[in-house]
């Protein structure tokens, strides 16, 4: 992430893990894409005129684009305002001083403290790296990493708004996303490597830049996160829409009819379509032909495991950590909904 260095506030002299530019040179590529693609249609319509607009299709496509986005969109701004408060006005040191000295009890109590840092799953990957770097144990922050995107209160709200009249669809995400994250945490006590870690600095410090004010960094925090998160939230409610249009009901009907099949394609797609997590159950909902329990692999797999984050995984951490770490959290992901989804849905 490119606000890093300054959320992170690592004290001046003190060599750091490079995460990114500095956050004054902020370029979301998502928005700038989603910016770019609505240039190349007006451009087509200027060359081709409006006729075709008419097509029932093309009505479609841009009903359910607009809808997914002007639904998302209120979660989206509460989410990543209250990510930036989180992160200029929370001391850094906070989790340190409250979890577990064991490891084993520090994961299950990092990954139900996701639940207070509301954001995007962007934002996740630089606050484990810091937590990391006061000490915390890579195990919980880990599990942290995970569960912070995928139970806070923004998301679990825009997922009984989107899904009405079903409370045990916001339980199964609740129950499936903390077991992952849980699962994962001591799966790296128990098999993870410290050479698979890119060096990280073990520096305690306050989490506050000095050179600016805790509101500047709000400010800069809140910018970067809509910035980035609504790029893809406007790329991934265009492709959720060209989805149901394009997409032959003969081949949804193909892989929806097995439960299995379901549950992989939407679990897969949650990878390739990286929508943010504050707006990916509105994106699930609109997949109406799945199941439940497929529909929820795809709210449990992409807050955890999608293309963004293994490049930023990746970048943070190390490659050898990303696709080790990548891969075992969809198996995890994936067995966690179906057991619950089976259970609960």
């Amino acid at each position: 992430m490119k606000k890093t260095d300054e959320l992170v506030g690592v004290a001046d002299g003190v060599a750091a893990v490079p995460l990114g530019p500095s956050v004054h040179r902020i370029r979301p590529w998502p928005l700038g894409a989603a910016l770019a693609l609505t240039g190349a249609a007006t451009a087509l319509l200027l060359l081709t005129g409006t006729q075709w607009l008419s097509h029932p299709a093309v009505q479609a496509w841009r009903t359910v684009s607009l809808a997914i986005t002007v639904q998302a969109l209120p979660f989206l701004l509460l989410g990543t305002a209250l990510s930036g408060a989180i992160n200029a006005f929370v001391p850094a040191d906070l989790f340190t001083r409250v979890l577990p000295k064991r490891p084993a009890l520090a994961v299950p109590v990092a990954g139900a403290a996701g639940a207070i840092l509301p954001g995007c799953e962007c934002a996740s990957v630089p606050v484990a790296s810091s937590l990391i770097r006061r000490g915390v144990t890579p195990a919980a922050a880990f599990a942290f990493l995970l569960s912070a995107p995928a139970i806070n209160p923004v998301v679990l709200t825009a997922t009984a708004v989107a899904f009405p009249g079903s409370p045990a669809m916001v339980a199964a995400r609740l129950l499936a996303s903390l077991a992952t994250a849980a699962v994962m945490g001591w799966l790296w006590l128990w098999l993870g490597r410290e050479e698979w870690l890119r060096p990280l600095l073990r520096h305690r410090h306050t989490g506050h830049r000095h050179s600016h004010s805790r509101w500047t960094e709000f400010r800069l925090g809140f910018q970067h996160d809509f910035l980035h998160a609504g790029g893809f939230l406007v790329l991934g409610a265009m492709a959720a829409a060209t989805f149901n249009v394009t997409v032959p009901g003969s081949v949804l009907d193909t892989f929806s009819g097995s439960p299995w099949l379901s549950v992989l394609f939407l679990a897969g797609l949650a990878v390739l379509l990286a929508v943010c997590s504050e707006a990916d159950a509105f994106v699930a909902a609109s997949l109406t032909g799945f199941s439940p329990t497929a529909r929820l692999a795809f709210l449990v797999v992409g807050p955890m495991v999608d293309l963004k984050l293994i490049a930023l995984q990746a970048g943070t951490f190390g490659r050898a950590f990303a696709w080790r770490f990548s891969t075992a959290t969809t198996v995890v992901a994936v067995a966690a909904s179906v057991l619950i989804g089976g259970a609960l849905l």
